[in-house]
């Protein structure tokens, strides 16, 4: 495994979830707000009392920023979408992933049709226009794929659209996933989340669009670590 990033992190209590962008947790026996980035309903990991995670942040109403929730063999499942952007792109300029070989970020938040992809890459190829999602559910007997989404997403259906459509124009196009946790193997969309996205998926595939996925975890010790930097896809 290799280090991408060191975070000052704090251990946590999960207490409840007091909105889409704010939970309640107890850092050193106080109950205080941290900032939920992952818009998912992260159900698996947000139960009362679990272990987790938290950065302390200052500014705005919250005074941490909930980072992981702690999974297996103490390792950390990471649920800030803002953390898991900055592993993949530390990744990539470590030339840690292997289907972005020699590639950098030549723009980030590119509006395309409708909707806003979330990187635009500079290769030896040529351009490649790009969405990443959080994958932070865990299925299979074995605990060993991580999925998405874990609920409807309009947003993402409408991503999938736009890669679509660059395809079928002569771009290329790519989707790919963070399974930010410790331990799995495969990615694969969790068809009960969202039929809709999985279908699409498919509809891509077909389309040309590149499907890829990778897998970080957080570290005791705040270090986010890549754990693997190709996970096999399985639509």
């Amino acid at each position: 495994m290799r280090a991408l990033l060191k975070l000052k992190v704090v251990p946590c209590t999960f207490l409840k979830r007091l909105n889409r962008f704010v939970a309640l947790v107890e850092v050193e026996g106080q109950e205080r707000r941290a900032l939920v980035t992952n818009t998912g309903r992260l159900e698996e990991f947000m139960v009362p009392g679990r272990r987790a995670f938290c950065r302390p942040k200052s500014g705005g109403k919250t005074d941490f920023v909930l980072v992981a929730f702690e999974d297996l063999e103490g390792k950390g499942a990471i649920i800030d979408t803002r953390t898991q952007a900055k592993a993949f792109e530390r990744a990539l300029e470590l030339g840690l992933v292997p289907w972005l070989r020699n590639c950098r970020i030549k723009r980030k938040e590119i509006t395309v049709g409708k909707s806003r992809l979330d990187y635009l890459f500079e290769c030896p190829q040529g351009e490649v226009y790009a969405e990443m999602k959080s994958a932070v559910l865990r299925g299979g007997e074995k605990g060993e794929y991580a999925m998405y989404p874990d609920c409807p997403s309009v947003r993402g259906q409408k991503h999938i659209k736009e890669l679509i459509e660059l395809s079928k124009a002569g771009k290329r196009a790519m989707i790919f996933f963070i399974g930010a946790m410790p331990g799995v193997e495969k990615f694969k969309p969790f068809e009960r989340g969202d039929p809709e996205i999985a279908r699409l998926l498919k509809e891509a595939e077909g389309a040309g669009v590149e499907i890829h996925a990778l897998s970080i975890s957080l570290l005791r010790d705040g270090r986010v670590v890549l754990e693997r930097p190709g996970l096999e896809v399985e639509l």
